[in-house]
């Protein structure tokens, strides 16, 4: 027997109220204008949306800004150069802590601070294991 005749057939996500969510609703029920784009009501409504996407945020925030501005350093200035300004990474800290003052971004800020720190100390511990390890052996 074939494995796709097995198969039940794909149930297409809904809401709680059996409406399909990825449909474009009125602007009368989403509270929307007219004229704006309608986003999908996991972008409002569910309770982790903000909370995951500041975490991974964070979370790529501690990996690619460092680098990026790393590797434009290198292109634009000799290597001592680049040394010194360095450090000037840390201007970059102040996205997230603006995320915080705004009340409608306070939620994600707090959760990228969160995925920020987090890295950080995952990273910082695991190198100081890795460096203890090594002067042990």
């Amino acid at each position: 027997m074939n494995d796709t005749d097995s198969r039940e057939p794909r149930v297409e996500p809904r809401d709680v109220d059996g409406a399909d969510p990825t449909a474009a609703q009125p602007a009368a029920q989403t509270g929307e204008q007219p004229g704006e784009p309608t986003v999908g009501w996991w972008h409002r409504d569910h309770p982790v949306f903000a909370s995951l996407a500041g975490f991974f945020t964070g979370l790529v925030f501690v990996v690619v800004v460092p680098g990026a501005y790393a590797a434009l350093l290198a292109s634009m200035v000799d290597t001592e150069s680049a040394e010194d300004l360095f450090p000037f990474v840390l201007v970059a800290l102040a996205v997230p802590i603006a995320l915080l003052v705004h009340p409608h971004t306070r939620r994600f800020g707090r959760y990228m601070l969160l995925g920020i720190v987090s890295t950080a100390l995952v990273v910082g511990g695991v190198a100081a294991l890795v460096l203890w390890f090594l002067v042990n052996r």
